[in-house]
């Protein structure tokens, strides 16, 4: 059932809330053609024309440049939201391990989660879902990192190969760092997954806007959130 709505509180500034979209298409869209250049399904090797890898809408040609294109732009964004995580309070509600309030919280929201609890407190933004964004962050760093580290070995002579060479270093080879960059962007439609359907959830069953939030800035909670001194 939903919690009486109470007066709206302002969180996310829009400049989160603009990046958020950006990013979210520049990850949609470097998954797509991800899975394309490791797999390029649509056309296969026999009987095929060599020219078709160059100037067509589905070539490797093709497919790389808006891999690349959206990488950058993946890039952009990630260092203007860190701008924005020191500019806004609202747009750095991530995880404080150290605080009582996280690991009550964090138990709480599982146990409503899992159907165990009927509610939990009211907070900005609750400890699951700092987590699952601290660890959205992680992973995507680590994507942006073996990602120019492949890039690089285009040239190796280039900036970019020397720059990102120790990311080689610590994996230990070409082909681990392959390896980490498929495999860790499957956590991005995971994350969708559980990202869509725990904001519908909340929306749905506590009308706290969470799913509006992203274009308002605004959520409507049953009281003061148990986090508020994060926006103090």
């Amino acid at each position: 059932m939903k919690n009486k709505r109470v007066d709206g509180i302002y969180i996310f500034s829009p400049f989160l809330r603009l990046f958020h979209w950006i990013m979210a298409a520049a990850v949609l869209m470097l998954f797509l053609t991800g899975r394309y250049i490791a797999n390029p399904f649509f056309h296969g090797s026999i009987g095929v024309d060599p020219t078709i890898s160059v100037g067509n809408l589905m070539s490797m040609e093709t497919i790389r440049f808006w891999h690349f294109f959206w990488a950058y732009v993946l890039v952009a964004s990630f260092i203007l939201r860190i701008y924005g995580w020191v500019m806004y309070k609202g747009d750095r509600l991530l995880p404080k391990f150290w605080t009582k309030l996280y690991w009550t919280g964090l138990s709480e929201v599982l146990q409503h989660y899992l159907f165990l609890k009927s509610d939990h407190q009211p907070y900005l933004r609750n400890s699951l879902a700092r987590t699952t964004y601290l660890i959205w962050y992680i992973v995507t760093f680590v994507l942006m990192a073996t990602g120019f580290a492949m890039y690089g070995m285009i040239n190796p002579a280039s900036w970019t190969a020397k720059f990102f060479s120790p990311v080689i270093s610590l994996l230990g080879n070409e082909y681990n760092v392959h390896v980490v960059h498929n495999y860790a962007a499957w956590f991005f439609p995971l994350f969708l997954t559980f990202h869509t359907y725990f904001a519908y959830r909340s929306d749905m069953m506590h009308g706290d806007g969470e799913i509006s939030s992203i274009f308002s800035g605004i959520k409507y909670l049953p009281g003061k959130p148990a986090d508020a001194e994060d926006l103090k």
